[in-house]
């Protein structure tokens, strides 16, 4: 008779995995954070009896000092911003005011503001319950792209709590504010969550929408107050006063009172498998070896992924280990961004239910949608910020229990920071949270929105530039017209549908299942889709292959079947950068460091198909898709070719060098801005010589001329000459948010950093962790990027020239010679 294997607890795996081979050569460190203790304060005397009575017949008794504290300052009339980890009851502090403000005015209304679907049906059936609870008939309904026409007329009219997302506000409501007049004039109070996720391009149109917000509420006579909430963020009084127009009381960690379990932080790099090269072993085979003991022993865990296609990758690993025997289909599921609702809402019952072990997930679950109490969190790869990294960590031990958060690292320079100085994200401050409600791009698209909704008048202001001369642009685009001292929309278009918050492109490409009766599967931005949905490409859903046979640009359509393949794909694509203007120019000596505007022309020119499991490259294909352009802005670092000639370089020594430079610069630039890797594009180019560093089809280097009349040719190594290599790292966001401007003033800290990381790694010729994996870049460059960071630090007085290995391996880590 077969015994039933003994199920393990969370501590005995914990040790398990650090005394097994692969955690003595792995694991960097293992940190223990102690249970917390709670700080409670008595319920506000002010509180409604029957709001008191219904929380203690949930158990609520007192409350947590942050609660106490965020709710009397909403009682005062205060704007409030409250700052505090996840699963410390961030939900009382909002909907305390909110239901009493009911009980007491049957006419209040109150607007919730989610950044996901996901977040604002969570919301819902927690006040319909209160509202049961309460005897009174709290009415609150989501109102989001998936609400049935028929049910809109009386969230509108009747609603007490309207639940919806940014881009309802911004496409569904402000645009319609007539029939939403009801909820207008009688709207006390706006909760704004998971404000830290409001940042960047993203962040900054919800800013502009808000002032659209507040400038119809005056038109209707009322004047909302905000409660916003925030994971920690090293800015949050001024990320909230620029997000919502107004100076915030700030209620921050210090004074959370929410208690917490002890938490495990192991820190894990993959070993190597070639020293010389420095090759690590891939972080989704790892992230699948360490995910699948605590699976088998019932311990529920959430794996988060990079990227969608990691995410599906790395689902798929997970389910043909763990998904064999019939019943077992449903133990893990992969979780992310494009899946249809219908989809979505039924992986977050099966995890509320138990019946999902296992969620890969993209960050699409970092925020704090309801799916139960998890036990462990793995990160395949650091997140990109302090923040998300606790955020994704905080889904795990979401009660007092133990938990244990595993950071996996990938092999490249932000990653290996991290995981060699594992204290660093104990240790340091939380990053800045950075909005640019002012960026032009993003301040006229919705100046257009707000001229369409209501009529300027010469004396108001929208944002920090000036509104007339704006006006009078629109004017001569016969956009606007002006009637005496007012101007007024005269398009019959809807700018709100040309406005899309959280892409360039407001347009999506849909995924149709050709061999499933043309059943659409998901749907992708279109900027995405140049990279995930091309002809050739293995597009996955839920682990599930479908290879892309036609993509309907024009249609933005994608057409797939199923298939059965033991490979994925991913593209390959660069950029070119043309200086429009520079706003600051520092000369140095041999070279030139600027920031100013740039257009940018991103070119996806093929793909790799990468064998699941080996991650071998087995085949390559050619992708012919128009360029990506837009305006932003960047950093440069101008270099001057007759001072790297004189020391001997050759052309493409500088090119692999700076190359290596710039990936360095761009990882360690992410830990200073609160941004992931992917928000930062690098380019290097010569303007005077018109050359560009570029990718082939296969991801190895290239360099390619352009001419005047456009044409372009592939240049031989013979043939670069350098006149004025150009390192580029810009605002990968149409407009720029503020990062390059940031950048410029730390740019002497991060060329330091950069010094030190690349002389820290063990390679001998440059690697994925530090200046890129040869064939990317030849055997030289990470010798020649320590020369030109230290010369472009001024710590010789030119360019040494190209040093052998045996030379690099004389240099210590303060960058001097030994």
């Amino acid at each position: 008779m077969n015994s039933v294997p003994r199920r393990k607890g969370l501590a005995e795996l914990i040790s398990e995995l650090k005394q097994s081979p692969s955690g003595r050569e792995c694991v960097t460190a293992h940190l223990e954070v102690p249970a917390r203790e709670p700080r409670y304060e008595s319920l506000p005397e002010w509180l409604d009896p029957r709001l008191s009575r219904a929380l203690r017949g949930r158990g609520v008794e007192r409350l947590y000092r942050h609660q106490k504290l965020a709710i009397e300052a909403s009682r005062r009339g205060e704007d409030v911003v409250v700052v505090t980890p996840t699963a410390s009851g961030k939900t009382l502090c909002y909907n305390l005011p909110v239901v009493q403000a009911v009980l007491e005015d049957p006419n209040s209304r109150s607007l919730y503001l989610f950044p996901t679907k996901a977040l604002s049906q969570d919301q819902v059936g927690g006040l319909r319950a209160l509202g049961a609870e309460l005897g009174v008939p709290l009415r609150t309904w989501t109102y989001d792209g998936d609400t049935p026409a028929d049910a809109r007329t009386a969230i509108r009219n009747r609603g007490h709590v309207v639940v919806s997302n940014p881009d309802m506000l911004h496409a569904g409501i402000l645009p319609n504010h007539p029939r939403w007049r009801r909820l207008l004039q009688d709207l006390r109070y706006v909760v704004v969550d998971e404000m830290h996720s409001y940042r960047g391009v993203f962040g900054s149109h919800v800013a502009n929408v808000l002032r659209r917000l507040l400038r119809l509420c005056e038109f209707y006579g009322s004047r909302p107050q905000f409660i916003c909430s925030s994971a920690t963020v090293a800015n949050p009084e001024e990320h909230a006063s620029r997000l919502i127009s107004r100076s915030v009381k700030v209620i921050g960690a210090e004074e959370n009172g929410a208690p917490s379990g002890p938490r495990d932080y192991i820190f894990f790099n993959p070993p190597v498998v070639n020293e010389e090269l420095g090759i690590r072993k891939g972080v989704l085979s790892q992230a699948r070896r360490l995910a699948s003991p605590f699976i088998e022993h019932q311990l529920q865990t959430i794996c988060f992924a990079g990227s969608r296609l990691h995410t599906e990758v790395l689902s798929r690993y997970l389910r043909e280990r763990h998904c064999r025997r019939p019943g077992t289909e449903q133990r893990v599921a992969s979780y992310r961004g494009g899946y249809l609702p219908r989809l979505r809402r039924r992986i977050e019952r099966g995890l509320r239910a138990g019946e999902v072990r296992c969620v890969v997930s993209t960050n699409a679950l970092e925020l704090g949608i309801d799916i139960g109490r998890l036990d462990v969190a793995i990160l395949a790869g650091y997140p990109g910020s302090v923040a998300s990294m606790f955020q994704q960590g905080g889904r795990a031990g979401r009660s007092l229990r133990r938990a244990l958060v595993v950071l996996v690292a990938r092999n490249t320079p932000l990653d290996q920071f991290v995981i060699r100085n594992p204290q660093w994200l104990f240790e340091s401050a939380a990053e800045f949270a950075r909005i640019d409600p002012d960026n032009l791009v993003v301040l006229v698209s919705h100046i257009k929105c707000a001229l369409y909704e209501l009529p300027f008048a010469e004396v108001e202001s929208f944002g920090g530039e000036n509104l007339s001369e704006i006006l009078e642009f629109l004017t001569e685009a016969g956009v606007a017209h002006r009637r005496g001292d007012s101007w007024h929309w005269s398009e019959d278009s809807f700018p709100a549908d040309a406005v899309s918050l959280r892409s360039a492109d407001p347009e999506n490409v849909v995924i149709i299942d050709k061999s499933d009766a043309d059943r659409v599967i998901a749907e992708t931005d279109r900027i995405s889709a140049q990279r995930t949905v091309h002809e050739g490409a293995i597009y996955m859903v839920e682990g599930r292959p479908y290879q892309v046979d036609r993509l309907d640009w024009a249609q933005q359509k994608a057409y797939v079947r199923a298939v059965r393949v033991d490979h994925y794909t991913t593209a390959m694509s660069y950029s070119k950068v043309r200086i429009l203007n520079s706003e600051v120019e520092d000369q140095r000596h041999g070279h030139c460091r600027a920031h100013g505007e740039v257009h940018v022309a991103s070119r996806t020119v093929g793909y790799k198909k990468i064998k699941l499991y080996t991650a071998e490259n087995c085949g390559f294909g050619d992708v012919h898709l128009p360029d990506v352009e837009m305006h932003t802005s960047s950093l440069w670092l101008a270099l001057d070719g007759d001072e790297l000639r004189q020391a001997g370089y050759g052309g493409v020594e500088v090119v692999d060098g700076l190359l290596g430079l710039g990936r360095v610069l761009r990882s360690l630039a992410a830990l200073h801005l609160m941004c992931d890797t992917s928000d930062l594009g690098m380019a290097l180019a010569d303007p005077e010589e018109g050359w560009v560093a570029g990718l082939d089809r296969s991801g190895q280097r290239s360099l390619e001329e352009s001419s005047a009349d456009g044409t372009r040719r592939l240049l031989d190594s013979t043939e670069l000459k350098l006149e004025r290599p150009t390192l580029f790292v810009y605002d990968a966001i149409p407009g720029g948010v503020g990062f390059a401007q940031k950048l410029y003033g730390l740019f002497d800290q991060l060329l330091d950093e950069a010094v030190q990381q690349v002389l820290r790694c063990s390679c001998s010729a440059g690697c994925p962790s530090c200046v890129g994996p040869l064939g990317e870049v030849e055997e030289g460059a990470k010798a020649t990027a320590l020369d030109l960071s230290r010369w472009l630090l001024g710590q010789q007085a030119r360019p040494l020239g190209p040093i052998s290995s045996a030379q690099l391996a004389r240099i210590d880590l303060r960058g001097g010679w030994l």
